[in-house]
């Protein structure tokens, strides 16, 4: 009989490197120091410090400008002359503004100031203004200087989109119509009104007057009323008599509701320049 043949054992498998079951806890990463709380005089010494800085956004020209500026109110032609000062040789003629500041509620309706005004200097500025009126009052605006007049038809233009004009004077026959602009005028300021004088019977007058540039105004809700008051290339009498004639309109319409001082702060502005704060008397 033959040998048997032997059980020959299967050779071990190669060991394998078992990877981590993630039992090991990891090592700690070091935490980064902590700043030391600066001491109460130190942190008034930065905040200083930081408040000597010139600020951010501002160039050489606006920087020397607000060094320049009275930290006072002054009257109203050394205010002028301030501006022009700060104004420099800029290549353009820049725009005067004037911002009120009332003590006024604008929550209130009784305390609204709205209307509009002609300056006696004007504002150096032709005016673009449309009239909605017909027949024998469409033919006045047109001569009056209106750049479009119409009834139904204008109507349907500017509901269409079309805003290429700065002022809309109405007839009080057709605001029954025009009352549907609203949506479309109202939000861009030209919806026309009785308060301003943009919705009258003598459309002619109120075409010329604000096409030769009757300034409206209306207060916002922190109580300011802004307005445009000539240009810096204006003779100092013409711009005085203007910010005056302003001043003087606004007084006039005090909210009999209104309590305390009415015109609290007044500043007058260049395009390009800072404001400088008026002496006005309540």
């Amino acid at each position: 009989m033959g040998k048997a043949k032997k059980d020959v054992a299967p050779e071990p498998a190669a060991a394998t490197t078992a990877p981590p079951t993630g039992d090991a806890p990891e090592k700690a990463k070091p935490s980064a120091p902590k700043k030391k709380a600066a001491a109460p005089a130190e942190a008034d010494a930065q905040k200083k410090k930081k408040r000597g800085r010139p600020m951010r956004g501002h160039g050489k020209k606006v920087r020397a400008s607000l060094e320049i500026r009275p930290k006072n109110p002054v009257p109203v032609g050394e205010a002028i002359q301030t501006l022009r000062t700060m104004s420099g040789n800029r290549k353009f003629d820049q725009t005067v503004n004037i911002v009120l500041h009332l003590g006024i509620d604008s929550k209130q309706a009784d305390q609204m100031i709205r209307g509009a005004v002609s300056l006696p200097a004007g504002i150096g500025k032709a005016r673009k203004v449309i009239c909605f009126a017909e027949g024998e009052d469409a033919e006045k605006a047109k001569a009056a200087g209106a750049v479009e007049v119409g009834a139904d038809d204008l109507i349907a233009k500017v509901s269409a989109g079309w805003m290429d004009f700065d002022v809309a004077i109405a007839h009080s026959r057709l605001m029954g119509k025009v009352g549907k602009l609203g949506r479309v005028l109202g939000p861009a300021g030209k919806m026309p009104s009785p308060k301003n004088g943009t919705v009258t019977a003598e459309v002619d007058k109120a075409v010329r007057e604000f096409a030769a540039g009757k300034v409206e105004f209306r207060n916002d809700t922190g109580g300011n009323v802004h307005a445009v008051v000539g240009k810096m290339s204006f003779k100092d009498d013409d711009l005085r008599a203007n910010i005056e004639a302003f001043i003087d309109h606004i007084r006039r319409l005090k909210p009999s509701t209104s309590k305390g001082q009415y015109i609290r702060k007044a500043c007058i502005s260049g395009t390009m320049t800072p404001s400088v704060e008026l002496q006005v008397a309540q």
